[in-house]
């Protein structure tokens, strides 16, 4: 009997996260066109993060529960795979109702409308990144443990890329609208979500079906769980009040390598935060000079009429804003094929502090590239003209890019080695905190600061997630990595 977890092949390790690349492609959607949206829709700009609460929270709340949830499941379907299917098909009526929100306002107003939805589709986002990422915990063994979090890693940016795009795609090759008048959202994002719901839907089902995840028995043999009760007997459910105790025990005693993570994930999230909820207000009045004015509903709604050199710029600039996403997932892509060679040479330490070194001071340069001279840009796909500052900006995309393929890999592959194997799932769950609380932190301050510090000049907001991302990197070398006697140790308890 084969006591040890056998190695997959490249292609079944592919297949444990192809479905994370459909779910990528929606949320990679939602993050470059949500505050386009919800601003057509009447958001003014300082409480744009308000409404991107809604994702973190929704993170906090869902994933520790889909992560104890998966720990205690087995059904026809397996241990994860059902919550990746049940969150996707959720997250799909999401994205097809988002972009429709002004046709319910008869029943509600738009802009709540709109938030439901993001809510909607962010409780269905965090149902599966959780199991996905312990499926990957699960099926591959430790000695491919680096390369399993790559090629998810690679995957998740290849999605992200596609998703970004694809409303500058649909507008500038296919002929679809990328204006709308205020209350209205465009019909290339409108469509852009539509074929995102697609591709959502198809590679979560192609994950389903194409991987087999272990029986009970497999796994508790594989992971040392001998004596552990097989997870797929019922067992009477404990009050309500004894599994809260248990869950706040279970936070107390996390691992040390999680706790000191968090640290670097708190300055890591807090500085993506910024950058996915201001990057288009900055880009349009940084780049495409809007007066910050133009972000205020009140001074719209005051105003005779916009100018249509004002709708027209904001069009441009979401667009590039998309293609700006689209270049640091594919700078991301591609450093993570290298990723798992260069944590196994230089040590998963050097390079995830590197990376988020490099993504910090490329936030910061975000000054540095104001350059209003208009220049016509072949993108292959179509040819553009935006301010040459626009396309100076795809440098720093690079080390934004180095930095969010790390950020996605090197945070997982070190807490996998730290975790005990009968409780991977509500320990990935709980680690989520770490993604959701520093983006609760940035939403209730970045709005703030942007208009009491800086008078609503987005630019600096960018500035401040450098800082952010600079203290996460010096963070990274007070993580210890746990040793096998820890990890047995944390097994027993």
């Amino acid at each position: 009997m084969q006591t040890t977890q056998p190695r997959l092949s490249f292609w079944q390790i592919w297949n444990v996260s192809f479905g994370f690349l459909g779910v990528q492609f929606g949320f990679a959607l939602q993050n470059a066109n949500v505050s386009r949206i919800l601003s057509d829709l009447g958001a003014d700009l300082h409480s744009l993060s308000l409404f991107w609460l809604v994702a973190p929270i929704m993170g906090l709340i869902v994933q520790p529960i889909v992560g104890s949830a998966s720990d205690r499941t087995w059904n026809r379907l397996g241990r994860r795979r059902p919550f990746i299917l049940a969150g996707a098909i959720a997250a799909v009526l999401g994205m097809i109702l988002l972009p429709n929100a002004p046709i319910f306002v008869a029943f509600l107003a738009p802009m709540l409308m709109g938030a439901l939805m993001v809510a909607l589709m962010d409780a269905s986002f965090n149902v599966c990144f959780q199991p996905f990422r312990s499926l990957v915990s699960d099926m591959v063994p430790p000695s491919q443990r680096n390369v399993g979090y790559s090629i998810q890693s690679l995957l998740i940016n290849i999605g992200a890329v596609i998703g970004s795009i694809l409303p500058f795609v649909l507008t500038n090759v296919v002929g679809l609208e990328n204006t709308a008048q205020m209350g209205e959202v465009a019909p290339s994002v409108v469509w852009a979500f539509y074929i995102g719901a697609t591709v959502l839907l198809g590679t979560v089902i192609w994950t389903v079906v194409r991987t087999k995840e272990y029986a009970p028995e497999e796994y508790n043999r594989y992971k040392g769980l001998t004596d552990e009760e097989p997870v797929h007997e019922k067992t009477p459910k404990a009050p309500l009040g004894q599994r809260l105790s248990e869950f706040f025990r279970l936070v107390k005693d996390m691992p040390k390598t999680m706790k000191q993570l968090a640290v670097v994930q708190f300055f890591s999230w807090f500085a993506l935060f910024i950058m996915w909820v201001y990057t288009t207000p900055a880009i349009t009045q940084h780049i495409w000079n809007v007066d910050k004015q133009w972000f205020d509903p009140a001074y719209i709604a005051a105003a005779p009429m916009v100018p249509e050199a004002i709708i027209m710029a904001k069009g441009a600039a979401g667009d590039w804003v998309g293609i700006l996403f689209a270049a640091y997932s594919v700078f991301a892509a591609i450093f993570s094929i290298f990723l798992a060679k260069l944590a196994d040479k230089f040590g998963r330490k050097t390079v995830y502090a590197s990376s988020l070194a490099l993504g910090g001071l490329s936030y910061v340069s975000f000054l540095l590239f104001q350059d209003l001279t208009m220049v016509n840009v072949n993108l292959l796909i179509t040819e553009v003209t935006v301010p040459l500052g626009a396309v100076k900006l795809l440098i720093p995309m690079i080390g934004v890019g180095i930095a969010w393929a790390a950020i996605l890999a090197m945070p997982y592959a070190m807490l996998a080695g730290a975790l005990p194997a009968n409780k991977t799932g509500v320990y990935m769950g709980i680690f989520n905190f770490t993604v959701a609380a520093p983006q609760i932190v940035s939403g209730l301050t970045a709005g703030w600061i942007l208009s009491s510090v800086f008078d609503n000049d987005a630019k600096y907001i960018i500035v401040v997630a450098g800082v952010s991302m600079l203290i996460g990197a010096a963070s990274v070398f007070f993580v210890k990595e746990a040793d096998k006697q820890e990890l047995e140790a944390a097994q027993g308890a």
